[in-house]
């Protein structure tokens, strides 16, 4: 009977003896995979301050508690299951974190390219064309720089009709406006000028002109040529109380052109008006077509260079160039509103994210605080 009683209480003691070193087993176990996940999940010391409990609202707070000491019941039951999820989720919580930052990246490279754009637009407006029809124009000031040449005739005329010349080379009766202006050339004042202002045609719908007849001794001249300038209102020379400063303005302001001797020269003109930012500009553009004159006069008579000149309107239509400022404001605004939105946003899922991992780095100090007082 003693020997009995001996082998159960052997027996008992083996069994004691095995379930300790089971569980010694599983201690060790527990504590190498939390090794483990301390290793792959460090976070800087600056994240273990208890001070950043104050993240969390007080009410929380023993909510937080009782679910973490669940998940820590969990945890040393299953710890592998544990280090797969926590990692899993920083993976996860990295990579969004990367993309947060490349879009952030892009929507602060486009609030800069849609700030450079719209500054670009502002000081560089894009021209603007447009005709306007018109049934008559006011007549344009034809100023004629004759030297030593002089003027045999001056007509109007409709319908691009001009008749056979009569007596080629002799003054005819005229019905033009003209006016005679003497003043000191703007770039010179050593030099004197003198202009035949001529009243240019009005009625583009009956295709009105004007044709001029001039003549010049060629003997004196290298070269036989007339200069002439257009200007906007001849009405405007009219009402001038100083014509001479009027007529500089004017040479000042407008090109010059010319034509030859021996031919019949044909200039259509075209008005062209620039609206800037301060003031209004008027710009005359022509056509000109030359056809040589057959000459049927006495050999004695030719040494006169005679001259033929025509003035008409292209068209009925004024064009029109304005400045336009391309930069829509509103949209801009829109632009940067987003991207300042996106940039909110990416900064508070940082701030989460940040946050999230300091009650990680928590609930692994206090589970690793639990297992050193087992321990012990």
């Amino acid at each position: 009977m003693d020997v009995v009683e001996l082998t159960g209480f052997w027996r008992n003691c083996q069994n004691l003896a095995g379930l300790n070193l089971v569980g010694m087993l599983r201690r060790e176990t527990a504590r190498s995979y939390q090794e483990f996940s301390d290793e792959e999940e460090e976070i800087p010391d600056v994240c273990q301050d208890d001070g950043l409990d104050d993240l969390e609202p007080d009410g929380s707070k023993d909510m937080v508690s009782e679910a973490d000491d669940e998940m820590d019941d969990a945890v040393v039951s299953n710890p592998l299951m544990w280090f797969d999820k926590a990692c899993l989720k920083n993976i996860f919580s990295m990579v969004l974190l990367l993309v947060y930052l490349m879009l952030t990246t892009v929507a602060a490279f486009l609030a800069y390219q849609t700030i450079t754009d719209f500054m670009k637009k502002l000081n560089h407006p894009v021209m603007s064309v447009s005709y306007k029809e018109v049934g008559s124009f006011e007549p344009a000031g034809i100023s004629l720089y004759l030297k030593k040449a002089q003027l045999l005739s001056c007509k109007h005329y409709h319908h691009d009709h001009i008749p056979p010349l009569v007596s080629p080379g002799k003054p005819e009766k005229g019905d033009c406006v003209t006016q005679e202006v003497i003043y000191t050339s703007p770039y010179s004042n050593h030099t004197m000028r003198r202009a035949l202002v001529v009243q240019g045609p009005t009625d583009v719908r009956n295709r009105e002109l004007i044709f001029l007849q001039l003549s010049q001794n060629e003997t004196e001249e290298d070269f036989s040529a007339i200069s002439y300038m257009l200007f906007a209102k001849f009405n405007d020379l009219n009402i001038s109380r100083d014509k001479a400063t009027f007529m500089q303005d004017c040479e000042r302001n407008y090109s010059m052109w010319t034509f030859s001797g021996g031919f019949r020269t044909w200039v259509k003109m075209s008005l062209v008006k620039t609206y800037g930012k301060a003031e209004e500009s008027v710009e005359f553009r022509q056509e000109s077509s030359v056809v040589k004159y057959n000459d049927k006069r006495n050999e004695s008579e030719r040494t006169n260079q005679l001259f033929f000149v025509v003035f008409e309107w292209r068209d009925p239509f004024i064009q029109e160039v304005r400045d336009i400022v391309t930069a829509n404001p509103w949209n801009t605004i829109a632009i940067l509103c987003g991207v300042f939105m996106a940039l909110f946003k990416a900064a508070n899922f940082a701030k989460l994210s940040i946050k999230w991992m300091i009650k990680i780095r928590r609930r692994h100090l206090k589970r690793r605080e639990k297992e050193m007082k087992g321990v012990s």
